[in-house]
């Protein structure tokens, strides 16, 4: 038996990691437009950047993000008492101490008996006009506010260090995979050779 042969599974696991590594790399390398031999090279992120920054602009604005869900959100009654107390303590500083510093005579015959029954009305009157403001404030955003244009001009404008690092920070376990498994099945290929090798000679 011709004992080179053992290296075959090593040589060829390390033939399966260089190539995936060397892909993986491909992902982001050349940054810049590199011609060899009449031949272009140029990483697929940053060759493809601006219809990656439009895919996703259409993603985040059709699918991840809806002003009608953050409007519902927003109105929800739970969320709204959150805010109320809030809101409630406002206006009892107005109506206790602004009031008074703007108009001194009319709070000297407003007593806590009133300013209880004027903050009652306010707020009722509140929870009535809070979800109507919210619903034109969101129509009045989305119609001036391009969403899908927003994200698209954002990573397009993204550089290339910039963007392997988010998609590196990301993605560094699958990538780490990828390398691997391609070592795992050039070992493999290399054990199947000599297998091959030693039925065939």
């Amino acid at each position: 038996m011709n004992y080179w042969l053992i290296l075959i599974p090593f040589i060829s696991s390390f033939i399966g990691w260089f190539t995936n590594w060397i892909a993986i790399k491909m992902l982001f390398h050349p940054r810049m437009p590199i011609k060899i031999l009449g031949i272009t090279f140029h990483g697929i992120f940053p060759k493809r950047q601006q219809q990656f920054a439009e895919k996703l602009g259409k993603l985040v604005s059709a699918e991840l993000i809806s002003f009608q869900e953050i409007e519902k959100k927003i109105t929800n009654s739970k969320n709204l008492d959150k805010v109320l107390p809030f809101i409630e303590e406002r206006i009892d500083d107005f109506l206790r101490r602004k009031l008074s510093e703007v108009f001194p005579i009319i709070s000297m015959f407003i007593g806590d008996s009133t300013i209880n029954q004027l903050k009652t009305i306010f707020m009722e009157e509140l929870k009535g006009i809070f979800p109507e403001m919210i619903k034109k404030y969101m129509q009045n955003l989305e119609s001036e506010m391009n969403l899908e244009q927003m994200v698209t001009a954002k990573v397009a404008t993204f550089s290339s260090e910039k963007m392997e690092s988010i998609l590196n920070q990301i993605m560094t376990k699958e990538f780490k995979f990828v390398e691997i498994i391609g070592g795992v099945l050039g070992f493999l290929i290399g054990i199947m050779q000599i297998i091959l090798t030693i039925i065939t000679s």
